[in-house]
């Protein structure tokens, strides 16, 4: 019997309407430390998205590789397993890779072959038990680049009918990594990771990118081997299980955007031995609250000093512990400019708004979003998006799987 934490979506870097995350990631960080020796953890899996970009500052390097030291010193025997999400460079985190693996850390970006074939030492990464025996396997799968996935024109029909072949490359890759590594299994239980949307799975606004090639953001959970006692999942902030249960995002380990208020964020303790995957969803306190005003309903913005007033908070907190606070507005009576005299009023409390919302009437949400949704950015549309749009405006007609695999692999190569 093994103990596996299954972790990921960390961002380590990120800011919240500007406001740093430093402190909360070290507590958080803490935490965990102590729970890898409170619960006698033999593997530690982190699924993904462990910066916030691909290109992390000095400073949030820094961070990880101080709490891979400490991690390793609080439970010297344990494996630690980083798989690269979409929001990581692999390349970047893999680079270091030899110092990492002398204290028990690895480190797996993109999919490896030799010679075509994908290479099972890369992504098979075996787990000891108490004893120094090896009690499991995990394959180690990261974000599937569109370099990644099998070239799109030889992705034929599957047996489940996959209508995308987007989600057929998903499966076959899957496929293609678990037929490498079935001969080094053993018969010992495997724990199968990925960073993607699986279908069914429920994404926070505003914090989690549609990341899949092809305009398929979401794939079936019958992507993965049948064989997998646990599949460990990042992307989606939620902490959730689908399929049978045993297909799990473990959620980040804080908000990340203020859509994720009303989470319970943690990390999932899956026990694997002779029988199914036990697992036991472990709740981490949030370091600094993060408060809806008010907690029911909506009020007008005349009641919002009232409100903030009832939290009789310290007026000399430090600014990293100020709670953030999610504001909600009636739309009756409310003037241009509300959000500027938000701001006024909550500069006399020791707190940090960070999202302000207006209610509105069923009938008239479609029509206020249209009318108040600014147009997006270039850095916000998809490329595949903008290359669908040039190649109709050129040639009249949608691109052909051809066109779009050459695109993607052009796109990798950038």
């Amino acid at each position: 019997m093994i103990r596996v934490l299954h972790t990921g979506d960390w961002h380590i870097g990120q800011t919240l309407r500007g406001f740093s995350r430093e402190a909360e990631h070290a507590a958080v960080f803490a935490r965990i430390e102590a729970i890898v020796t409170e619960r006698e953890i033999d593997a530690l899996v982190v699924a993904g998205d462990v910066f916030d970009c691909q290109n992390p500052s000095g400073e949030s390097q820094a961070r990880f590789y101080a709490l891979m030291a400490r991690l390793h010193a609080a439970r010297p025997a344990m494996t630690i397993v980083i798989t690269a999400g979409n929001h990581d460079a692999a390349g970047r985190l893999e680079a270091p890779r030899p110092l990492l693996e002398a204290i028990g850390v690895r480190v797996i970006g993109n999919v490896r072959r030799r010679d075509g074939a994908i290479d099972p030492s890369h992504h098979l990464v075996p787990i000891h038990d108490a004893s120094g025996e090896v009690a499991a396997q995990v394959l180690a799968v990261s974000y599937p680049t569109a370099a990644c996935l099998p070239p799109l024109s030889s992705v034929g029909k599957t047996e489940r009918g996959d209508p995308s072949p987007i989600v057929r490359g998903v499966r076959d890759l899957y496929g293609q990594l678990f037929e490498a590594a079935r001969p080094r299994l053993g018969g010992l239980p495997l724990l199968v990771t990925g960073h993607l949307h699986v279908a069914g799975g429920l994404e926070s606004e505003g914090a989690e990118r549609r990341i899949l090639v092809g305009g398929e953001h979401a794939v079936p959970a019958d992507v993965f081997p049948d064989e997998a006692r646990y599949v460990a999942l990042g992307h989606l902030h939620k902490a959730q299980g689908l399929g049978r249960g045993h297909v799990r995002y473990c959620g980040s380990l804080i908000p990340l955007s203020a859509a994720e208020q009303p989470y319970r964020h943690g990390v999932t303790l899956v026990t694997l031995g002779s029988g199914p995957a036990e697992i036991e969803h472990i709740a981490i306190e949030r370091p600094v609250p993060f408060l809806r005003l008010p907690a029911v309903g909506d009020m007008t913005l005349d009641d919002l000093g009232d409100h903030l007033n009832a939290l009789a908070l310290d007026p000399d907190l430090p600014l990293e512990a100020r709670p953030y606070i999610q504001v909600r507005l009636a739309r009756e009576g409310l003037l241009p400019g509300y959000r500027a005299e938000v701001d006024r009023i909550a500069e006399g409390f020791p707190v940090r708004v960070v999202d302000v919302r207006v209610a509105v009437p069923p009938r008239a949400a479609i029509a206020i979003e249209e009318a108040e949704a600014p147009p997006p950015r270039l850095s916000e549309r998809d490329p595949e998006e903008l290359f669908r749009l040039a190649y109709r405006a050129r040639w009249d007609e949608e691109p052909g799987l051809a066109h779009l695999d050459v695109f993607h692999r052009a796109r990798a190569d950038a």
